[in-house]
């Protein structure tokens, strides 16, 4: 460029410059935060290239994104441009509101620029942009800092930089941006700051219609990560923070039914005759007769952190669970088990509760289920058993003892009770002291002559993967990658029932082994029902061996473990006793996935997404594939009654038991 081209250059600048006043620095920071977030958009999606080009996505990814990215920014600097134009001036109120906006702009910029770096990672574990599990672990510190730290060190100190050389640079470019600012006179001003106003409403909406600009607005393909990736990861952060206080309503996100309707859903999908459901104020509630007619047995549980059946060897997986694998040689196995969720609060809920998942947190994360909530640990605890939960972290994470405590577990063995356990890591301690103390609580209540319950929760295959040396010999190099750490927790099941086959306890007691969810649960499908696979496999005395290959579901195991253990009751949970169901019948799974909800009956699948009709697809599970089909209404009806009916059982306090119905023994 020449030397008049430049100085005409400069001239328009200048002349851009005045015609904007005190809106020229929110400009720039504007231009540089479009101009970022497009580029970062388009190197994810170079990133996820195969994903992208099968949807065709390109175009409207980039386009739509850059729509995303305008109404952001009229949400983030809208309404401090409107009063820049009102108040700034070399007054001193004007001065002291442009050091003010200079703060804004700069952490502004600095968040959706750190926000956009720490996407890969996000995704690369969870399938789509940072949503409400990033603020979810913040709530811990401690816990994710010492994970990050042991794991992530490298990630750490980059993302430290970042923050220095983004926050330093926007404060010294906002401190340019704001010399010799002109300001335009009083009198226009007004007019000028309805102007901004205005277009900020509009671009904030982004949209004339009913609804202003939502992520399923610009939806366009029918994998999440394409859709994820349209929005910007401050926008997707910050809409589900806003979908988190209003969570409690399912009919937010899939429509409404009268409650009427709902029940009728559910007892029909139950398949239960209506006079079964013989209480007014637990409208699921049913009375149960249990299997086993024999003496009532122990029930433990050993809920495995992150093992999808990816990992496990018997159900088609990478060779890492010999333990696992030989007990489902030995027990009842269930080779085609579900988990509901993607997060161990949400398999603790199904596992623990039977209750069926929603968009919400789980429950034992929410206010109104912290106590007289239902649970197998308070039935039992009503029945006489020791209720325990052991695990070698806090308990506290995840609100986990609160919601015990609350309902009906006696006893929180935790980080702080184990002594000298053979290996500490960030997590607590490791899965072999998890089990060895779980074997000498059992071995000692057994001696005591208490019936006892208790769920046992590993912790060892998580970020960032450490356990102790020489126990099992590694499946890859480096240590401390999940594939070790899924084989560790596997010998650390193996040790476990070494010792309990041993005990005493061992012929009193049932024992049911299952992952919690899977981990990096994501793919290209609206739900990746891969991803949802799990292990589980019921073990004890008088349990034949057993490969049921049925499509089940978590919330499935609760009746299922009552009914083996003897113990006859009335409760809510609407999961089959499979006991008693036959051996054609084709299954049931449900599913939660982000905002995703699915009902799979047998190949058949009915997804919900949020303001969208439901779509009907066929799982074929040996190629793992989801085709769009039709489906028939009824099972769209169904769906939506089971993902409703979450909502109106937790708001209406409908899933309780009654202080009368609790002694109805068996």
């Amino acid at each position: 460029m020449g030397i008049k081209e430049q100085a005409l250059s400069g001239k328009t600048m200048t002349k851009i410059r005045h015609w904007l006043g005190p809106f020229w620095p929110i400009a720039i920071f504007s231009v540089i935060a479009l101009i970022t977030l497009s580029a970062s958009r388009a190197g994810l999606g170079l990133w996820q290239q195969e994903r992208v080009d099968a949807v065709a996505g390109w175009s409207e990814m980039l386009l739509q994104g850059l729509r995303v990215d305008f109404a952001t920014l009229c949400w983030l600097w809208g309404v401090p441009a409107v009063f820049t134009l009102l108040l700034a001036g070399p007054h001193a109120l004007g001065r002291a509101w442009l050091q003010l906006i200079r703060v804004w702009l700069t952490l502004g910029l600095w968040l959706m620029l750190f926000l956009e770096i720490s996407t890969p990672a996000f995704v690369t574990e969870y399938g789509v942009r940072p949503n409400r599990l990033y603020i979810e672990y913040l709530i811990y510190p401690k816990e994710v800092l010492a994970m990050l730290w042991a794991g992530r060190k490298g990630e750490l100190l980059l993302a430290l930089v970042f923050s220095l050389l983004t926050l330093g640079g926007g404060w010294w470019l906002s401190g340019r941006l704001m010399r010799h600012l002109s300001f335009p006179r009083w009198h226009l001003r007004p007019a000028f700051a309805l102007l901004i106003l205005a277009i900020g409403f509009l671009g904030a909406r982004s949209s004339l219609g009913h609804r202003a600009l939502n992520p399923a607005m610009v939806a366009f393909a029918s994998d999440p990560l394409v859709n994820a990736l349209t929005v910007n990861s401050a926008y997707s952060l910050f809409f589900a923070i806003k979908q988190m206080s209003n969570e409690e309503s399912a009919g937010e996100f899939y429509g409404e039914l009268p409650k009427e309707r709902i029940l009728a859903l559910v007892r029909e999908e139950s398949g239960r005759p209506d006079q079964d459901f013989s209480s007014e104020t637990q409208p699921s509630q049913t009375f149960n007769e249990a299997s086993h007619s024999g003496k009532p047995k122990n029930l433990v549980i050993l809920l495995q952190e992150s093992l999808g059946a990816q990992f496990v060897g018997s159900l088609g997986g990478l060779p890492l669970t010999p333990n696992i694998d030989a007990l489902s040689r030995e027990g009842w196995a269930f080779e085609q088990l579900y988990a509901t969720g993607t997060r161990s609060v949400r398999g603790i809920e199904a596992v623990l509760t039977g209750f069926t998942p929603t968009p919400a947190q789980a429950v034992v994360k929410l206010g109104k289920s912290q106590t007289n909530f239902f649970t197998i640990a308070d039935l039992l605890k009503q029945r006489g058993y020791d209720t325990s939960f052991i695990y070698g972290g806090e308990s506290h994470f995840d609100n986990m003892r609160s919601f015990f405590l609350g309902n009906g577990f006696t006893t929180i063995v935790e980080q702080k009770d184990f002594k000298n356990p053979v290996f500490e890591g960030s997590w607590g301690a490791s899965d072999e002291d998890l089990m060895a103390k779980a074997n000498d609580t059992f071995e000692a209540l057994h001696k005591q002559g208490k019936p006892f319950f208790s769920l046992v929760f590993s912790s060892s295959n998580h970020d960032p993967f450490e356990f102790p040396d020489d126990r099992i010999s590694l499946y890859e190099q480096p240590k401390a990658t999940r594939n070790n750490a899924a084989k560790y927790a596997d010998y650390a099941v193996g040790e476990f029932f070494r010792k309990a086959k041993a005990s005493d306890y061992w012929k009193d007691t049932l024992f049911l082994v299952i992952a919690d969810h899977d981990s990096r649960v994501g793919g290209a499908s609206l739900v990746p029902i891969p991803r949802f696979h799990i292990p589980g496999v019921i073990v004890g005395e008088g349990i034949a061996p057993k490969q049921d290959r049925r499509i089940v579901s978590q919330i499935d195991m609760a009746p299922t473990l009552l009914s083996l253990m003897g113990i006859s009751a009335d409760y809510p949970m609407l999961g089959k006793d499979l006991t008693r169901m036959p051996a054609d019948w084709p299954g049931r799974a449900i599913m939660q996935y982000d905002k995703n909800f699915a009902l799979m009956r047998g190949k058949d699948v009915v997804i919900l997404q949020p303001e969208r009709a439901a779509e009907g697809f066929v799982y074929d599970d040996a190629s793992e594939t989801l085709t769009p089909a039709p489906q028939p209404d009824a099972m769209k009806d169904a769906a939506l009654g089971l993902v409703l009916w979450g909502n109106l059982a937790y708001q209406q306090g409908l899933y309780q038991t009654a202080p009368d119905d609790r002694l109805a023994l068996n």
